[in-house]
């Protein structure tokens, strides 16, 4: 875990940003699948600068890229909520809202729905990386991205502490082997004080945010959506079918969390098994098992030796060219570790980094811990992330015995704990961890070695789904919508609304990347 978060993020789930969306193409199904689809109904001519949609009116806009001087052509339109959605006479909220119109003249009537990760993400800024994997969809759906209320432009919980902790991460309480939950509570206290002078963090929780998206499709003229969720989008995804059914035509749960999951009490015993399955394919090939030997020993190895002694490197910053020192510690080892085991491209680096670090040589991985830092500076909302964690799941952790064993310990659990004792809890139906039962058309989908959400999540999930289907991708992280011929099979489930009949054989091409025996690559 990168404590350097842990207001602005101290529960990391899915961080779409550390992959490399694959664009694609995928082919228009038949005319016969027309009796599957919705009525083609929203006709937008290809150079309207305007229109409306129900109630909305729309403008043409131009989506900033994060750290990029590109754009995102799209159309927004003002959406505003009473904050308080039980007190229509409370303060309003704006949310951030966008449409990405389809390449159709005429599009189908079913808006397609992205529900971005986190909890704390916004879907407007994270959908650069996800376009490709939706490409398909767009050509004959409108795509529809709406901030989660907290997140992105969407009235967030931003406070100063959270910015500062980037630049001086003791004041979240860090030390070089754990945290300091009195400085924990402490910096969770003076960031609340500061949001509270503008919003009430009760208001920011799932279920509140799916009564937004609800009163969104009212004003859009009540059409029905396809929701795309990924990670922690599926779980607002399964809340909002679970509440507005009568809303929603099709579902992807891509890397699902379970409404039974408490968030935080696996993620330990996960990116253990995660790691050991991904470093024991480095034991079965020849040239990576007599370069590295046992990766996982070596790991744990590494990290005794950190916890004894904390390293200090000198090394070019890998941003700036700089020369600069920086500390590596156990705390930076495992949040390295546990995001490269996020996606088969950087879990490849893991046994050569890990082995130059035994060796003394430990510029790779401080140098690969700073550039993560950078790519997560900003990517999650801390205070929204709090109002999700601390309403919904922070009461009902489990102390782990395993856990202090593991890479991760118990850092996340204690730093949410710590955390959730100082900020205020929202309302939790009494069904919220129920698991989902539904025959609506679903298609799940799970990377084998997902380090967050295994697939086991999904398999659990299918337990109560009648018209589902389930796709594990062989050798693959988290988040795999954008993998291989995936793209495809989503636009082809969304397409005919037949998940048990998808021909998955494509997706058996999906495997491993090989690791890295050294800096040239991986062996011939």
């Amino acid at each position: 875990m990168n404590k350097r978060n842990l207001i602005r993020a101290a529960l990391l789930l899915a961080v779409a940003g550390v992959f490399a969306w694959k664009h694609y193409a995928a082919t228009r199904a038949d005319a016969g699948a027309a009796s599957a689809r919705s009525v083609a109904a929203t006709a937008i001519p290809a150079n309207a600068r305007e229109f409306t949609l129900g109630a909305l009116a729309f403008k043409a806009c131009e989506l900033p890229q994060k750290k990029s001087g590109a754009t995102t052509a799209a159309f927004c339109a003002p959406f505003a909520v009473a904050e308080n959605r039980d007190d229509p006479a409370s303060r309003k909220i704006d949310l951030n809202l966008a449409l990405i119109k389809s390449e159709a003249e005429r599009a189908d009537a079913d808006i397609v729905v992205f529900l971005a990760g986190g909890p704390g993400q916004a879907a407007v800024e994270t959908y650069p990386q996800i376009a490709g994997a939706l490409a398909g969809l767009r050509k004959h759906h409108h795509i529809l991205l709406l901030d989660q209320r907290g997140t992105g432009q969407s009235h967030p919980l931003d406070c100063a502490a959270a910015k500062d902790a980037d630049k001086d991460s003791a004041q979240l309480g860090e030390t070089d082997n754990g945290i300091d939950v009195a400085k924990l509570r402490e910096a969770t206290a003076k960031c609340l004080a500061e949001v509270e002078k503008k919003a009430d963090p009760r208001q920011y929780t799932t279920t509140v945010a799916a009564r937004d998206l609800e009163d969104l499709r009212a004003a859009l003229g009540a059409p029905q959506f396809d929701l795309v969720g990924v990670s922690y989008g599926t779980r607002m995804a399964q809340q909002y079918l679970m509440r507005f059914p009568h809303g929603v035509r099709s579902v992807v749960l891509d890397s699902v969390a379970p409404n039974e999951l408490i968030f935080g009490q696996d993620f330990a015993r996960n990116l253990e098994d995660a790691l050991q399955a991904q470093f024991a394919l480095c034991g079965k090939n020849t040239a990576c098992a007599k370069a590295f030997g046992d990766s996982y020993a070596s790991l744990v190895k590494l990290r005794d030796a950190l916890r004894a002694q904390p390293q200090n490197t000198s090394l070019r910053d890998p941003l700036t060219f700089k020369a600069t020192e920086l500390r590596l510690t156990t705390s930076r080892l495992a949040g390295l570790v546990r995001l490269f085991a996020y996606s088969p491209e950087t879990a490849a680096l893991l046994p050569l980094s890990i082995a130059e670090g035994l060796k003394g040589n430990y510029a790779p991985l401080a140098g690969q811990s700073q550039l993560l830092q950078d790519d997560m500076s900003g990517a999650m909302n801390g205070g929204m992330q709090a109002s999700v964690v601390c309403s919904e799941d922070a009461d009902l952790i489990k102390p782990d015995p395993g856990d202090p064993n593991t890479l991760l310990g118990t850092s996340l659990t204690d730093a949410i704990t710590a955390m959730c004792a100082v900020w205020p809890h929202g309302a939790m139906p009494a069904d919220f961890h129920a698991p989902l039962k539904s025959d609506k058309p679903i298609l799940v989908l799970e990377g084998e070695l997902d380090p967050v959400t295994p697939p086991r999540y999904g398999e659990q999930v299918m337990k109560g789904l009648s018209n589902a289907k389930l796709i594990v991708a062989r050798g693959q992280g988290h988040n795999v919508i954008g993998r291989g011929c995936i793209p495809k099979l989503v636009g082809e489930f969304v397409d005919k609304l037949n998940p048990k009949t998808l021909d998955t054989q494509c997706v058996d091409a999906l495997g491993p990347l090989p690791a890295l025996v050294d800096f040239n690559g991986a062996a011939p």
